[in-house]
């Protein structure tokens, strides 16, 4: 980023099309402290608004990928409904919008035009499931192992982990992991399809995440954003108005001077070189 901002929670690194981001609060295992749930959508927005990157990586530090939701988020009176009877319903309403504004913060990551790869470490507890389960691929290192934890402090988990993980593996599986709390090992979640692929350490799965992210931004963005959003809707509507709305965006999107530079650079033995997609008005 041009000013490179000082995230509490974040280093940003973008370099040949990739952006990195990591957690990097190793010492506290990368809770999700308030500065998280605003910096995270700042980061990913700017990312997308200004084309900054053709790829984004999530990876972490130490011992942990993320222990979910930091405690003082529940502690210090501003995430929790409350008050008096008379006042309850208010609150009520208003901790509504609050869980909306934690769910939008997740959300960015599946609306970025950009696919966004997690490399996965250890624990990925509670909210960093959510956080997880929005990106576009996970790989996990062998230590590995996802818990949907809310159900071990006495709550649901409201952040986007059941409308995602659905779509994602078998309903039975995330009907047992959601009441018991117990651990799914990174190689449980490859043979049920959670994460793509396993790795024998920390280094190995963020060094193959990157190296898939420079694939990925090796291609023609204009035709990643695409293959993305018909991903995306396909998971949510019909086959049948999945094969409409692709052959509306065909109509709009259909780039023969993209497919003619693939030809030519296949036949002359070198790189296709692609235009970035162009940076988004600025959001009102």
């Amino acid at each position: 980023m041009p000013d490179k901002p000082d995230y509490s929670c974040f280093d940003v690194e973008i370099e040949t099309g990739v952006a990195h981001l990591r957690l990097k609060r190793p010492e506290a295992l990368n809770t999700m402290t308030r500065a998280f749930w605003n910096e995270l959508p700042t980061i990913v927005r700017d990312i997308d608004d200004n084309a900054r990157a053709r790829c984004i990586v999530i990876s972490s530090t130490g011992k942990h990928f993320c222990a979910g939701m930091d405690l003082s988020v529940f502690t210090d009176g501003e995430g929790v409904t409350g008050g008096e009877p008379a006042d309850r319903f208010v609150a009520a309403e208003s901790f509504r919008r609050h869980v909306h504004h934690l769910q939008d913060t997740f959300s960015c990551l599946d609306e970025a035009r950009m696919p966004v790869i997690a490399a996965i470490q250890g624990g990925c507890i509670g909210g960093a499931v959510d956080f997880t389960s929005a990106c576009d691929i996970r790989y996990a290192s062998a230590d590995a192992f996802f818990t949907i934890h809310e159900i071990n402090i006495g709550m649901t988990a409201d952040v986007g982990t059941f409308p995602r993980l659905c779509k994602l593996i078998p309903e039975g599986w995330v009907r047992e992991l959601a009441y018991t709390g117990r651990r799914l090992p990174a190689a449980r979640a490859r043979d049920i399809g959670l994460v793509n692929e396993v790795f024998a350490t920390h280094e190995d799965v963020v060094a193959h995440a990157l190296a898939t992210a420079r694939e990925i931004a090796s291609k023609s963005p204009l035709a990643v954003a695409g293959s993305k959003v018909m991903i995306n809707y396909a998971r949510d509507h019909s086959i049948r108005d999945a094969l409409d709305y692709i052959a509306t965006w065909q109509t709009g999107m259909f780039s023969p001077p993209h497919m003619m530079e693939a030809f030519q650079a296949k036949a002359q033995n070198r790189e296709p070189v692609y235009p970035d997609l162009v940076p988004l008005r600025k959001r009102m």
